[in-house]
């Protein structure tokens, strides 16, 4: 139940922010961004994920000290930064971020499927460029609304968009594994 409040509030958190702007000073906004870290700090089980809830913690003493509000808009940046560098040291010192995942609910996993998970851990590798991308540009140029738009509700149809067009993909490969006789 904890963990799930924690994905809320993090899926919210463009939402919130834009909401509290019209009430909040940005300092109080900062607040509800390090319970928010120390709350994902908390529940980490690898270092590696600190990252992020550090990250976040410096962000929110960042604008709590300067009433600012740019260090709160910059968090969705940190996280596909996080993101990336995990998946990317995934490629590096394997098993990939995806291996990872789909070992969970196929653990004897045949050479095949782990060549395409690799890959897929590329793809979105690039995805978290490109989303990191948009995130830091919102969050530096444009207005508020619209950084609450592409962080709170586009960003995330784009990962939907992603999970949906790999899953397609996959039934694709494994099908066409299966007509050859290989192992999935």
């Amino acid at each position: 139940m904890r963990l799930a409040l924690i994905a809320l509030a993090t899926l919210a958190y463009p939402l919130l922010v834009w909401l509290g702007m019209a009430h909040l000073e940005p300092r109080w906004l900062a607040v509800g961004l390090a319970v928010l870290a120390l709350a994902r700090a908390a529940a980490t089980r690898e270092r590696l994920w600190l990252a992020a809830p550090a990250g976040a913690l410096v962000l929110a003493a960042v604008a709590a000290l300067g009433n600012a509000l740019l260090p709160l808009k910059l968090y969705p940046a940190l996280v596909n930064a996080v993101l990336l560098t995990v998946f990317a040291i995934s490629l590096a010192h394997p098993p990939s971020a995806i291996e990872r995942l789909a070992r969970l609910r196929e653990p004897d996993l045949p050479p095949a499927a782990i060549a395409y998970t690799r890959k897929v851990t590329w793809v979105w590798c690039g995805f978290f460029v490109v989303n990191g991308t948009l995130a830091l540009a919102t969050a530096l140029w444009a207005d508020a609304a619209t950084w609450a738009l592409y962080n709170g509700l586009i960003a995330y149809g784009l990962i939907g968009a992603l999970f949906a067009a790999e899953w397609l993909v996959r039934r694709r490969v494994r099908a066409r594994h299966a007509a050859a006789g290989e192992p999935r």
